[in-house]
């Protein structure tokens, strides 16, 4: 326990009373989770925000009621490209009874947890970026670089109706953007994991027709069996994607295409043979699988598996190149640089899941996924999600750093 007085009991003060623990803290208590995520309350937090930075603020809808928030700082070279800081609003589900603190009271306790949805994920990171040009502006920095803080909604959900869109608008084109910042992950040891790349999300759903009957007969062509073959082949996939994972110390789960069954749809009664069934296939192709090829290989096993298997697909992003982390690339230069500056470790790698990122990349904008946490561990999703206080403000010197070096490039 922490006894009044003690450097602990200290230290829990000095976390309280800190403005910028209190703001993130505020913004962790909006309730900006799905199903039916109502923004209003966190727009109306961000426009404060701008307020109190005296920077101009913008919301734009590019569909109802799903807000989008710029917050801008023109640099002194407003007519070179801009740098977009990027975080999204809306959090994951929450299952209540779970959780030990209330997972929106952004409670904090004496070790300095904050725990709350959106603490890592990544309520955070927003609120990060805002921190460190309110203290760059504090110390009358300027940078070269205009700065779009940018807050989109439905990230979680996929984004379809936030940034998949938004970057094919005029409204994101006139920001005139070179580079992008957004989310990373929570690195559990010395290193930061760092994102510069994505693999390609397939929701993948088998319709598949067979023949219908009684349930007592051995009828050829059900679509059991047609299921049945398709489930091994990509099982067996799946099986050798783990040994190559298993195999490769320096490999990620990003550098491997990952499959699971995620859904099964189909039949009526149990002594009924159905004559329909649905198998739903979440897969991520590693940036080295070739597209064409592997939908070639699905509708192979679909006519193995003696046909009437149709394919849908509920989501099928494209290939994206991944950013270049070289001399080419001048904003990687500058942010390794500032990286290399302040003794950070770093571990450049495919993020293992999907984010905005990768909507950006694919209009040509490099962009990095990076959260500086380290020593904590990955909670982003989890029951009791947290993030330290004093890994929350180390993570504002950071990106101060970061964005000035980037806008300064």
């Amino acid at each position: 326990m922490c006894e009044a007085g003690s450097d602990c009991s200290k230290k829990y003060q000095e976390w309280e009373s800190n403005e910028e623990i209190q703001l993130f803290r505020e913004y962790l208590r909006i309730p900006t989770v799905h199903p039916n995520v109502n923004y209003d309350e966190c727009v109306e937090f961000l426009k404060r925000q701008a307020a109190s930075l005296d920077l101009p603020v913008r919301v734009i809808e590019v569909n109802p009621r799903k807000p989008i928030v710029i917050i801008t700082w023109e640099g002194t070279a407003p007519e070179q490209q801009s740098i977009i800081l990027n975080s999204h609003m809306d959090v994951v589900p929450v299952y209540p009874e779970r959780w030990t603190h209330p997972p929106f009271g952004a409670e904090m306790d004496h070790e300095g947890r904050i725990y709350a949805r959106g603490a890592q994920d990544m309520k955070c990171v927003g609120m990060q970026f805002l921190a460190a040009i309110r203290a760059m502006r504090r110390d009358g920095v300027r940078l070269k670089r205009t700065i779009h803080a940018t807050f989109v909604p439905d990230e979680e959900i996929g984004g379809k109706l936030g940034m998949m869109e938004w970057v094919h608008k005029e409204s994101f084109r006139e920001l005139n953007a070179g580079f992008s910042i957004d989310e990373g992950i929570a690195g559990e040891g010395e290193t930061y994991p760092l994102f510069y790349g994505e693999r390609s999300v397939w929701h993948v759903y088998f319709n598949i027709s067979g023949t219908p009957g009684h349930g007592s007969l051995l009828l050829k062509g059900t679509a059991g069996q047609k299921a049945h073959y398709i489930i091994d082949k990509l099982m067996r996939f799946r099986e050798n994607e783990v040994k190559r994972l298993e195999n490769n110390p320096d490999f990620t789960i990003g550098d491997v295409t990952t499959v699971n069954i995620t859904l099964m749809k189909g039949g009526v009664q149990e002594n009924v043979v159905p004559p329909e069934l649905s198998v739903c296939f979440d897969i991520r192709l590693a940036v080295d699988v070739n597209h064409l090829e592997f939908e070639n290989q699905l509708l192979d096993w679909c006519r193995e598996a003696g046909g009437g298997i149709e394919l849908e697909y509920d989501q099928k992003c494209p290939y994206v190149k991944p950013t270049k982390l070289d001399g080419s690339n001048i904003y990687w230069v500058a942010f390794k640089d500032a990286l290399d500056e302040l003794g950070l470790q770093v571990k450049p790698q495919i993020f293992p899941g999907g984010t905005d990122s990768r909507y950006i990349r694919g209009i040509g904008i490099p962009a990095i996924g990076f959260s500086p946490m380290n020593n904590t561990p990955v909670l982003l999703h989890d029951h009791d999600e947290f993030l330290r206080a004093d890994t929350y403000l180390e993570g504002i010197r950071i990106y101060r750093k970061i964005i000035a070096n980037v806008a300064n490039a």
